[in-house]
């Protein structure tokens, strides 16, 4: 593993022993079994550690002391549930530069989306902070005289988290630190590709609860592959699922969990795309374009897939954007001159270049060459170039997510046509379009406009907020997670009425004299 930014001392700082094989260091992250998952850098090629994989006895010890730890955590009061992710965002901030650097080389983002990503995780913990002072019910007025009603929300016990590598951590913190706040208690499957980042965090979450002498079941771990999340996603004893990953994935956690009648929250894949008009900032339009289509190497659920331009300024925006693709820097995503990592690993590089010969296949036509990039620097053969292809969108690879970074552009005649081909994916994630003209923009997030869960206007489909509620419609699974009142998936609402009267009067007026 090479030192050069520094990240053998990063991984010391958060509790890992660089080139070694994780070990437990808190009750709920169990290991009984002999096999490892091997954490190896996209940025590198370079081994940085291996962990344990949790096996069946490893599992039910976890699933025990969490179902211990909620008797306890769901009886303490929700403001106090509160500071103790007060003191957990405290934690984050101590380690902010190290957890960073771990997720850059890690997953392959760069140093700074690395630095963003457990930013995000400290914001999340200050607004469920506020929040556990704010899980509000509503009162009613009774039919019935002297009577009553009002509504509450409990916990609903055993959350389970899985989480994708492009987000190691941010995503597992949106779901864990509400759903903490709400008292219940959570265990979590870090992505297979990403297993150090999620050992990071447990280090330092066990380290908060002991210090506050709370019982580490609150916080559990489990690492593995789909079938240890299946273990998770088949027990009845973990009322709620929260899956974010590939549509594919999706559909087979929520047909399981279904199975079961538990819960599922379902964040799965996007296909966006930005609507251009003739009425756009170009300066601001080429700018969300770029970031959204290679930020992260194009491996965001909200990275922009697909522009669609009007065509009386196609050629010179497509030009423009053209060369804003050929001032891109590509190198180790540690070193922050570069702006785009790699990918994840190479079965991702495999499957970019065969998206790319596909849709060449179907006629699209390369504005800016693709490929896989080799040579000093490169080694690790996970490093792509970004590509543009001019396409439609009807094509099969347009239809679908690939997670790289591809971005199909096309032009459009009329608003009303540009709609229709946003809206004509099974995708339903994040979306945008860029005008100055006011009544195209509320034709966008107007009923008729886009079908999706995130809709903006001159700003780009990716770098979503934690305030607002983040997730899709259609094949992105309908869940919600984060800021409004996405805490209320956590919880069971209860609708209660007292009786204060001196008689039993029936509601609906129904008459039962004996």
């Amino acid at each position: 593993m090479s030192d050069q930014f520094g990240i053998k001392a990063a991984l010391q700082n958060l509790g890992l022993k660089a080139e070694n094989s994780g070990t437990s260091t808190g009750t709920l992250w169990i290991n009984t079994g002999k096999e490892y998952i091997s954490s190896y850098s996209p940025a590198d090629g370079a081994l940085i550690g291996k962990v344990q994989v949790t096996d069946r006895q490893s599992y039910e010890q976890v699933i025990a002391k969490s179902q211990e730890a909620f008797q306890i955590w769901r009886t303490t009061p929700a403001p106090k549930r509160g500071e103790i992710v007060r003191q957990m965002g405290n934690a984050l901030r101590e380690v902010k530069a190290d957890l960073g650097k771990l997720v850059s080389y890690e997953m392959g983002k760069s140093y700074q989306e690395g630095l963003g990503e457990v930013q995000e995780m400290i914001d999340i913990c200050d607004f469920a902070v506020g929040l556990s002072r704010q899980l509000y019910g509503l009162t009613m007025h009774s039919e019935r005289p002297g009577h009553r009603m009002y509504e509450q929300w409990h916990p609903i016990g055993v959350v389970g988290i899985i989480s994708a590598f492009n987000f190691p951590v941010a995503v597992w913190s949106w779901n864990s630190m509400i759903a903490w706040v709400c008292g219940d208690v959570c265990i979590w499957k870090p992505s297979e590709k990403a297993p150090l980042s999620g050992v990071a965090c447990q280090h330092i979450i066990s380290k908060v609860l002991k210090e506050n002498n709370l019982p580490e079941g609150i916080s559990g771990l489990i690492v593995g592959d789909y079938k240890v999340g299946q273990m998770m996603t088949e027990d009845t004893r973990v009322p709620l699922i929260s899956a974010t990953g590939s549509t594919r994935m999706g559909k087979i956690v929520g047909q399981a969990v279904a199975a079961r009648l538990g819960r599922s929250l379902l964040e799965l894949g996007g296909n966006n795309a930005i609507i251009i008009t003739e009425n756009a900032d170009l300066e601001i339009a080429i700018r969300g374009a770029l970031f959204g289509a290679v930020g992260t190497a194009g491996q965001r659920c909200t990275t922009t897939r697909r522009l669609i331009i009007h065509e009386s300024i196609y050629d010179n925006f497509k030009q423009r954007l053209a060369a804003a693709y050929t001032k891109l820097v590509i190198g180790n995503p540690l070193d922050e001159k570069n702006h785009v990592g790699p990918l994840i690993d190479k079965e991702a590089v495999d499957m970019y270049l065969k998206a790319i010969e596909k849709v060449k296949k179907e006629g699209g036509k390369e504005l800016v060459e693709g490929g896989v990039l080799s040579g000093s620097g490169y080694e690790s053969g996970c490093y792509v170039k970004p590509s543009i292809i001019e396409a439609e969108n009807h094509f099969e690879m347009v239809q679908h997510e690939t997670f790289a970074p591809i971005l199909y552009i096309m032009k459009y005649n009329n608003l009303e046509e540009a709609i229709a081909m946003h809206n004509g994916v099974p995708q339903g994630l994040s979306s945008a379009i860029m005008t100055l003209n006011m009544r195209e923009a509320e034709a966008f997030l107007s009923a008729a406009g886009s079908d999706c869960g995130i809709a903006n206007v001159n700003i780009g489909t990716s770098g979503a907020e934690i305030g607002g509620a983040f997730g899709g419609e259609k094949e992105t699974g309908g869940g919600r997670e984060s800021g409004s009142d996405s805490w209320k998936a956590y919880m069971r609402r209860q609708t209660n009425t007292i009786n204060y009267s001196t008689s039993l009067p029936l509601a609906q007026g129904i008459k039962f004299d004996i």
